[in-house]
């Protein structure tokens, strides 16, 4: 959809009403006008089409725009005076937020990232969920489908391809990206992000005494489980093995039969993390003693598991709070999410 984002200059020129939206033609004409409206692009007083001109600019039924019209009458935006035409006529109006949330994949943490998003914006916030599973086609069929569709839109673009043709499709003021940034994307957008090289490299450096007890040190990948890890992680890992001098190693998936002991490990996925502690069960090794155990990301569940696990993660909780204040407040900042390691039982 083409917004009125160019005051109207050439009224020839508008065009409202997306095809291939699944959004109704009179609600995407209500949705574009109230948007003009919030970003400035139409200012109170400012003159509409009438609905005959608007009907054929958008190649629809006079009907529908009729029904557009008399939906920002009743709700005072726009007022007709006869003879002359539609006029905006009041540029403070309050519309509800409609949230397109396209998510990688479902797993814990993202429980704790949406309780917190949700409670940081409006009660009567509606929010519609999707995931794109790493797929890149999947995740530009699904931004291309619904495009229109809402108000705004927050993407998680776990992706080390550039995908910022696809973010380019969305308005910037619409748009926020969560947990990653995008390479490529150099517009001025909202984004709440993790700097995965930086933050691993940080919080190894902050439990470098505890890695030195054991004779080298790994980070499990978990590429079976087509689990997504930033190549910020991986980069960010060998960078500390080298600055610290420690021997190690990236392994792709985890072999049971290849742990051993007196070594440490950095388990991505929680998959593999079990099958590591049910291998040191039946070897009798005791995580923090026998073996080294570093998780990716904190769950309640690693608050108590063996005592509680050793985890390197950001802030979800903050990461939520603080994109749900980005669009209360319309703030178009790129704020970089906190990491840490929190020590435990398992180092």
């Amino acid at each position: 959809m083409i917004h009125l984002l160019k005051k109207l200059k050439d009224m020839t020129k508008i065009t409202l009403v997306n095809d291939k939206s699944s959004l109704p033609k009179y609600r995407q004409i209500v949705q574009s006008i109230t948007d003009s409206i919030e970003s400035g692009a139409l200012k109170k007083g400012q003159q509409l089409p009438s609905i005959n001109k608007m009907a054929t600019i958008n190649s629809t039924a006079k009907e529908t725009i009729a029904k557009a019209y008399a939906e920002l009458r009743e709700k005072g935006i726009i007022i007709a005076m006869h003879g002359k035409g539609f006029y905006i006529a009041k540029t403070k109006i309050k519309v509800k937020l409609n949230i397109f949330v396209l998510f990688d994949t479902f797993n814990a943490y993202k429980e704790v990232l949406y309780a917190a998003l949700i409670n940081a914006l409006p009660s009567d916030t509606q929010f519609s969920i999707f995931f794109h599973h790493y797929n890149v086609r999947q995740f530009a069929e699904l931004i291309k489908n619904n495009l229109g569709n809402y108000n705004f839109y927050i993407i998680m673009p776990h992706f080390d391809t550039d995908v910022s043709e696809i973010l380019r499709l969305m308005p910037r003021h619409k748009l926020l990206l969560l947990d990653k940034d995008a390479s490529g994307f150099k517009d001025s957008y909202a984004a709440v992000y993790q700097d995965f090289e930086n933050d691993i490299l940080n919080c190894l450096q902050d439990g470098v005494s505890l890695i030195k007890k054991y004779k080298k040190f790994h980070l499990i990948v978990g590429k079976k489980h087509f689990q997504y890890v930033p190549a910020g992680i991986i980069k960010g890992f060998k960078l500390f093995l080298k600055k610290e001098n420690i021997k190690g190693s990236v392994i792709d998936n985890l072999d049971v039969k290849n742990l051993k002991a007196d070594e440490a490990y950095l388990v991505f996925t929680d998959t593999d993390m079990v099958q590591f502690i049910k291998h040191c069960e039946i070897m009798k090794w005791k995580p923090g003693k026998d073996i080294g155990l570093i998780s990716y990301d904190d769950t309640p569940i690693k608050e108590i598991l063996l005592g509680g696990v050793t985890v390197i993660t950001t802030d979800f909780e903050l990461m939520g709070k603080t994109a749900g204040e980005l669009i209360v407040g319309k703030r178009m900042e790129r704020i970089a999410n906190p990491a840490r390691m929190i020590k435990r039982k398992t180092l």
